[in-house]
């Protein structure tokens, strides 16, 4: 019998093992593949949905600024930035699409031409585009590679289909400001946020209320396909955005328009560093215009100067100067201290603990009115009135009218001014107070004081934000400004009789508006300067109209202008000013003669400054 080989034996081990650990295999397998189809299938199709899915956060559309009229002063439009995974682009592999002139017919095309078609529709270099595309030669792959920045809808939807790998355009919003420049300080401008999907308030409105403006985020999950474009019949679930709301403002962006040509006219004419016009409405105190000489276009922020990017109207302190002998005179007569009939001799100089008051023009000894010393703005004679009263009692009045205290009309950088205790007051600062120096105040200071003289002696808040629109188009009303009686209406009366002998006899005879009784108070203060002395001016005006039922408050600051003082004047400023804004708000013309008082005692009224 035939005996078998060492070697045969051998062969047939190897084969049975062979053949066991294939058994052993193919159980293996068997089994695993019973427990992905049956015992874990669940689990596994959880696992592939996750690597389709994806997460998108859709981001709200910014809230407009509007004016009192509806005027957009500041929208927001959609935009895309195109964005590509140069990982996921396959220049060997063509792409199968719609025919892009139309129809069902589809067509198989390569990159090289979809990069070319893109590159048209761009309107950008090809080599360019197609380096954005699928990256330089032998390069590393760039997963988010930026093909194009801020394009229109349109332009998006051309772009998507030509069906390139991964190509998408991720939505963000571009903030235009349509009116350019009309109230740039206030409304202020935007930046990107960090992740650049959405904008955030950098200055002004756009900053101070960006809460309102913003909105909520949303979310949209959908899944994709291997070739990283989004699945049509997939099932998606989205959160909405929620919109910002729209900010609507006290401001009329025509007379806003008007008060910053006519604050730029000014501020050329005499080479001022600024000058401010505000108008607001006497009964409200709801501001109609800030209008800044220098002005701010929030499409381009980055070209004014940095100072200017927010309103000198509400951020520059100064003294006012006889603008400031507003609080005074009211306080005297409130206080039955003075009448504006109470007789006064007036020198050119007077000298009082020590202390030499001056008037700026050397003039004769003269008889006057108490309502005189207001009309010509004698220093001597304010000093003799200011003085009946205690240096509390004024600083009460002060505070009363608003000083030493920032005003808040939704702005951010709002300046509180400087007013000294009246302890902490030097010998020669307690007359000084008496005549607008020696403490300082922002234009909107003087606008309030202003209004709440005009106002029957009512102080109120100003606003500059009327209310707040939602999404759905209900509207939400800010808290109404709060208000305190400051003088009684019996010294309200009094002082504007005395503000427009102002207008007809003193220092306000430029300041007439043709068909209008107007009153105010001119002023011309010393400008501190850096290093604590007093080195330019600070010129103004600042009154209402019409007196017979006082309307409009308008006040035009001019800061630091240059040349003689004598020919500073802001009278055609805020005629101008006053004589548009009365005429676009219908306020009829006076139906009352003037009633000034005399400016000196006796008959004789015409005498020399």
């Amino acid at each position: 019998m035939p005996q078998k080989s060492p070697t045969t034996g051998t062969t047939h081990l190897r084969l049975r093992m062979v053949v066991v650990l294939s058994l052993v295999l193919l159980l293996l397998t068997g089994g695993r593949l019973f427990f992905v189809q049956s015992l874990n299938a669940k689990a596994v199709a959880a696992e592939a949905v996750d690597n389709r899915t994806r997460f998108q956060e859709t981001q709200p559309r910014r809230g407009q600024i509007l004016d009192s009229k509806g005027t957009i002063l500041a929208t927001s439009v959609d935009r895309y930035d195109l964005v590509i995974d140069q990982r996921k682009v396959d220049a060997d592999k063509p792409i199968v699409r719609k025919k892009l002139s139309g129809g069902t017919t589809r067509e198989s095309v390569g990159i090289e031409q979809a990069v070319g078609e893109l590159a048209q529709i761009l309107d950008q270099d090809v080599d360019t585009v197609r380096t954005a595309i699928v990256g330089d030669p032998g390069a590393k792959k760039n997963a988010y590679s930026v093909v194009a920045k801020g394009v229109t809808p349109e332009v998006r939807n051309s772009v998507m289909e030509l069906r390139i790998p991964t190509l998408t355009g991720q939505l963000r919003s571009e903030r235009q400001y349509p009116n350019g420049v009309v109230a740039g300080p206030l409304l202020g401008f935007v930046m990107n946020t960090d992740d650049q999907q959405s904008l955030k308030g950098a200055e002004g409105l756009e900053m101070s209320q960006d809460k309102r403006l913003t909105g909520t985020a949303g979310t949209r999950t959908y899944e994709v396909g291997a070739d990283g474009v989004r699945i049509p019949v997939a099932e998606t679930t989205e959160v909405p955005a929620v919109d910002g709301q729209d900010v609507k403002l006290t401001l009329d962006a025509d007379i806003n328009f008007i008060a910053q040509e006519e604050a730029l006219k000014k501020q050329k004419q005499f080479n001022a560093e600024w000058v401010s016009v505000i108008v607001s409405e006497v009964k409200t105190g709801r501001l109609i215009a800030i209008g800044d000489s220098n002005q701010l276009d929030p499409n381009d922020p980055s070209a004014t100067e940095a100072t200017f990017r927010r309103s000198a109207s509400i951020t520059q302190a100064f003294e006012p100067g006889s603008t400031g002998k507003v609080p005074t005179f009211a306080a005297a007569i409130e206080e039955g201290v003075v009448k504006p009939t109470d007789a006064f001799k007036v020198p050119n100089a007077y000298t009082i603990n020590k202390e030499t008051i001056n008037d700026s023009l050397k003039h004769s000894t003269y008889d006057m009115t108490a309502a005189g010393i207001f009309a010509r703005s004698y220093n001597t004679g304010t000093v003799m009135i200011g003085n009946k009263m205690s240096n509390e009692t004024r600083y009460k009045y002060m505070k009363k009218f608003g000083l030493g205290k920032a005003i808040n009309i939704g702005l951010s950088g709002a300046s509180q001014g400087i007013l000294a205790k009246p302890q902490d007051w030097e010998r020669r600062q307690q007359y000084a107070t008496m005549f607008g120096q020696a403490y300082t105040q922002t234009a909107l200071h003087t606008a309030q004081i202003t209004q709440a003289v005009a106002n029957g002696g009512v102080r109120i808040d100003p606003t500059l934000i009327d209310s707040y629109i939602n999404p759905d188009g209900t509207i939400e009303k800010p808290a109404a400004p709060k208000s305190e009686r400051v003088v009684s209406a019996k010294t309200s009366k009094e002082m504007l009789r005395m503000m427009e002998t102002v207008v007809l006899e003193g220092t306000g005879t430029k300041m007439a508006v043709s068909g209008y009784r107007v009153g105010g108070k001119s002023g011309t203060g010393q400008a501190a300067g850096p290093n604590g002395g007093y080195d330019g001016y600070t010129n103004s005006f600042a009154g209402v109209a019409p007196l017979d039922d006082p309307q409009i408050a308008v006040v035009v600051t001019m800061y630091r202008p240059k040349g003689d003082w004598k020919s500073w004047s802001v009278g055609d400023t805020f005629s101008e000013v006053m004589g548009k804004t009365l005429n676009a708000y219908n306020v009829p013309p006076s139906n009352s003669k003037p009633n000034g008082y005399d400016v000196f005692i006796g008959s004789e009224q015409k005498k020399s400054w």
